[in-house]
């Protein structure tokens, strides 16, 4: 079995050998070897793992909480049920995400709109010769 340095799984992952040594201090990589030299190895599966963390970690679930799903992991296929609901909370804490990222990205793009029309006419205050742009501006930044 192929095994990979600390060195080589951080320049894989685009994480620094710290962050690496931090997940395995923590608890976060259950099944990091050592080497007769006290290294870690990491295979495939440790990589795989290390991907799964990214992911969850990149998408906002607490530390605490993918410690919690390590713990599951560990115990095995009983845990298969729990684990997977885990994801689909998690899925759904994404799209909740996603929703407020494009709805700032509206936001974003309606300012470049307003500011190409500001420059095209050499003032701030186009609201009053673009109806269009001025009704974008009223739903876009409307307070509920």
């Amino acid at each position: 079995m192929k095994t990979y340095s600390i060195g080589e799984v951080a320049k894989m992952m685009g994480v620094t050998t710290h962050t690496l040594r931090f997940y395995d201090k923590e608890g976060l990589l259950p099944n990091v070897r050592k080497n007769s030299a006290g290294l870690r190895r990491f295979t495939e599966d440790d990589i795989n793992w290390l991907l799964i963390l990214d992911c969850l970690k990149a998408t906002g679930l607490p530390l605490k909480e993918i410690r919690h799903y390590i713990e599951l992991a560990k115990q095995g296929s009983k845990t298969l049920s729990e684990r997977r609901e885990m994801f689909i909370h998690q899925k759904e804490r994404v799209k909740q995400q996603m929703e407020i990222l494009n709805k700032n990205m509206e936001k974003i793009d309606f300012k470049i709109k307003y500011y190409d029309e500001a420059i095209k006419n050499g003032e701030e205050n186009v609201y009053l010769k673009n109806k269009h742009l001025a009704e974008e501006k009223k739903r876009l930044f409307k307070v509920d």
